[in-house]
């Protein structure tokens, strides 16, 4: 039931993996299994991390094969092991290559910590399959939303867009006063966000403008 996590087009029809089985109410959303947001396989870094790796002890492997052998060391790595015993801590160089790898250590960590997948929103497990996990598209959220929307009278135009922890939604009035307009979408798009069972529904925050023209 994990969707695959290559990211649709935004041409694409909203995008769900969705479970037949009776979803969580949210009276039991507090207790049991707690659905989780999926995590990347994060291949193209491992994929980095891993070549560079390879190449690097490949090459040292054969340097110290050929110096067993009889032959003298690589110029590269002679070039390393007298710039390594002969200048300061305090060398630009060496503090600037002290500095890329740090960096590198906290990419790498952060990514190692971080589920990513972030256009993905994770759908509440159903009640009697816990380990069930289903993701929704946030732009196919966005087009579900977006087409309630344009269903309320007086909405001549309308714009939504799905972050984590917030929904927001403009929309263009083309008749009625605004405030009714507007009471009118936010219960809509509650109702309609309700449907999609997220497991951590956004805060929906609705703005409407006046257009006679």
């Amino acid at each position: 039931m994990t969707p695959d996590p290559g990211s649709p087009g935004r041409g694409s029809a909203p995008s769900a993996h969705r479970a037949t089985a009776p979803l969580r109410t949210d009276g039991e959303r507090g207790s049991g299994h707690r659905t989780r947001r999926p995590w990347s396989a994060r291949r193209v870094p491992a994929a980095l991390v891993a070549s560079v790796i390879l190449v690097a002890a490949v090459a040292a492997l054969v340097d110290v094969i050929a110096v067993r052998a009889g032959r003298r060391a690589a110029a590269w790595r002679r070039h390393l092991a007298d710039a390594l015993a002969t200048r300061p801590v305090d060398d630009v160089w060496m503090l600037t290559g002290a500095a890329v790898a740090a960096a590198v250590g906290v990419c790498l960590i952060i990514l190692a910590l971080t589920p990513g997948l972030r256009h993905w929103l994770p759908l509440r497990s159903p009640s009697d399959c816990p380990g069930l996990r289903a993701s929704l598209d946030r732009d196919g959220a966005a087009d579900l939303l977006r087409d309630a929307a344009m269903r309320v009278p007086g909405v001549g135009a309308a714009r939504v867009r799905v972050r984590r922890h917030r929904i927001k939604a403009r929309a263009d009035v083309r008749f009625r006063e605004p405030r009714q307009v507007k009471d009118d979408l936010t219960a809509v798009l509650d109702e309609e966000r309700d449907r999609l069972a997220l497991a951590r529904p956004p805060r929906i925050v609705v703005r409407v403008r006046q257009r006679t023209h």
